[in-house]
């Protein structure tokens, strides 16, 4: 059984649907047949995937706050969602410095309370929590992390995913006991490109924003080192790690890390040349670098997910790459409207699906 058959008709809450890959996932699941309530803030950023694909249209869309506990209680219990695939947080490096609290609040208390709220909805039966691969305590060595690493963080976002894996390990020994009332997984990914992103402080959308603007691209450390992976393929990966857990419960309760094959693991000077020369055009600049602490080599071992999900990413950097700027330029020519921009992200995914389903592959 491929997954595809799997979400057919359940009922799926996607919390942070408006962000980012919040809203791919949306999309996808609606495209395979779920019944998707999505349960997030208002989307941060205008444009926004949310409003560009008009995901309203296709999913029951809750606006709210993970720390509102009595408002997430109330969708749980008014919806009955079978799967939960928990997204929302506070995703950025940068900002958690400025806002080292909310941070916190959100990632670590929000998702204890999404944890909490699934333990009392009796209809739930799988959790799926998204951190990172900045959970781990990055020693700045090539070898990739793997999932029985230790946890750590410099600055305040990593730690705060951190401390959400060590939470989460310990709700799981606490109360879902033989993957009773459901079973849980943490999934931490790589850093995920592909259309509509358009967060502060991403690489992608930092460059996107500058050549549509005639700017120069500035960017503060060429030489770091990250895992780049098209949105579509962590994606996969949740969508695997959710049906694991609903059929075989507490077989799958555990960390699994989903990223890119060693060749997509690139410098960030690599990763803008290739946006330039896929764009065709814009100009790079090195900006000098404030004192804010970012990792400078950051990769994960994926053999775990291979192994028992028999997970495998598909594209290289390179063609995740091309397919996230024919998105954005389709979107910047100004004549597409919400119904072709959903057509256009539809087909990645359709693209996407075949690489899966012709390869024996999103099978477990």
């Amino acid at each position: 059984m491929t997954f595809a058959d799997f979400y057919r008709g359940k009922t799926v809450l996607v919390t942070g649907h408006t962000g980012f890959k919040g809203s791919w996932l949306t999309l996808w699941l609606h495209h395979l047949g779920a019944r998707v309530v999505g349960y997030s803030l208002p989307p941060e950023t205008t444009p926004s995937l949310y409003h560009a694909v008009a995901l309203g249209d296709v999913c029951t869309s809750v606006f709210g706050d993970i720390r509102d506990a009595v408002a997430l209680n109330a969708v749980f219990q008014e919806h009955q969602p079978e799967i939960v695939l928990h997204l929302a947080a506070q995703p950025l490096v940068r900002l958690s410095y400025a806002e080292p609290i909310s941070t916190y609040e959100t990632n670590v208390m929000g998702t204890l309370k999404v944890l909490e709220a699934s333990r009392q909805c009796a209809s739930v039966k799988a959790v799926v929590n998204v951190t990172t691969d900045k959970c781990y305590e990055n020693k700045e060595v090539l070898q990739g992390y793997r999932e029985e690493d230790p946890m750590g963080g410099h600055d305040m976002y990593s730690s705060s995913k951190a401390c959400v894996e060590i939470m989460a390990s310990s709700f799981r020994r606490s109360f879902l006991a033989g993957g009773k009332p459901y079973a849980l997984a943490n999934a931490r990914a790589g850093n995920v490109i592909g259309g509509g992103d358009w967060a502060l402080d991403r690489l992608i959308p930092d460059c996107v924003r500058a050549i549509e603007a005639d700017r120069c691209i500035e960017i503060r450390n060429p030489e770091a080192v990250r895992p780049w992976q098209h949105v579509m393929e962590p994606l996969a990966g949740y969508l695997l790690l959710g049906q694991g857990l609903f059929e075989s419960g507490e077989v799958y309760a555990e960390g699994f890390n989903f990223g890119p094959n060693e060749e997509s693991v690139l410098t960030v000077g690599k990763v803008v040349e290739e946006v330039i020369a896929t764009y065709g055009r814009g100009e790079m600049l090195l900006h000098k670098a404030d004192t804010l602490h970012e990792a400078t080599l950051l990769t994960l071992n994926i053999e775990k997910a291979a192994q028992r999900l028999n997970w495998h990413p598909r594209y290289t950097a390179k063609e995740a790459i091309q397919k996230t700027i024919a998105w954005y330029q389709a979107f910047y020519a100004g004549t597409s409207t919400p119904a072709d921009m959903t057509l256009l992200t539809l087909s990645h995914i359709k693209e996407y699906e075949k690489l899966l389903w012709n390869n024996n592959y999103a099978t477990l």
